[in-house]
């Protein structure tokens, strides 16, 4: 069992004023199946800011993984999971002289009706802090598990009976049954009242049907949903490289 952690961005937390010396291009890959990848391209915004932006790519996609490394072959972090309305990123407070790599990749899947959640007003109790969180970690119950079908299968593997059980405050119990049979992964997708599309929130591993979540005290009402999910094709690697900090 693993507890769920909100998707983080992760940044180097040294401040300095760098220059860039390199880029690379930005070309298109395509899969066996003649699917088209994301084109991907970095700039040096300001000397400690990298904007990525892309284009293009598979239709139908449900969002994109953002990743980097310090080296081609990496090992690759996760930036972001984003919805598919977005664009552009940027990675902020960069190490200097240093080469920063960076993949996209799409995936897709389908998702499941979504469920409203009013959190109580106020903040914890002595109680509930008190309390044991045994329902926080994500988990498989047997109960909600059936014999999937593959998610490539057109309308096949979205995930039902999604329910959210209030437990506290600032904390949710999210159960679902998994239809799907080849999944990478699931999502907990949410929308708050004023935003204009859900963004996914949480990334779990297959097989995976039951979660708990911990809000912010300043989220109190949201929709969610649960996303199953492939990935798809990545786009080109781009880099660029930092220069010398100014403060040397």
């Amino acid at each position: 069992m693993s507890v769920p952690v909100r998707i983080a961005v992760p940044t180097a937390l040294v401040l300095a004023f760098v220059t860039a010396l390199s880029a690379c291009s930005a070309t298109q890959t395509t899969d066996e199946d003649g699917t088209s990848s994301a084109v991907l391209r970095a700039e040096r915004v300001s000397p400690t800011d990298i904007e990525l932006r892309w284009q293009g790519g598979e239709s139908g996609t449900s969002g994109h993984l953002l990743e980097f490394a310090t080296e081609e072959s990496g090992p690759y972090t996760v930036l972001q999971y984003l919805s598919p309305q977005v664009t552009n990123y940027r990675h902020p407070d960069l190490i200097p002289r240093t080469t920063f790599f960076y993949r996209l990749r799409a995936f897709r899947g389908p998702a499941s009706e979504p469920v409203s959640v009013t959190l109580p007003e106020g903040e914890l109790t002595a109680a509930d802090e008190e309390a044991g969180h045994d329902w926080l970690p994500a988990r498989k119950d047997p109960k909600r598990a059936v014999p999937g079908r593959p998610l490539r299968l057109t309308g096949a593997g979205a995930p039902t009976d999604l329910k959210a059980a209030v437990k506290h405050a600032n904390g949710i119990l999210f159960t679902w049954t998994d239809h799907a049979s080849d999944e990478a992964g699931f999502l907990l997708e949410a929308r708050s009242p004023n935003s204009s599309g859900y963004e996914p929130l949480v990334v779990l591993d297959p097989d995976i049907n039951s979660t708990g979540l911990i809000t912010l005290p300043t989220e109190k009402e949201a929709s969610y949903r649960i996303r199953a999910f492939t990935y798809g094709v990545r786009s080109n690697v781009v880099h660029l490289t930092t220069g010398e900090s100014t403060d040397e």
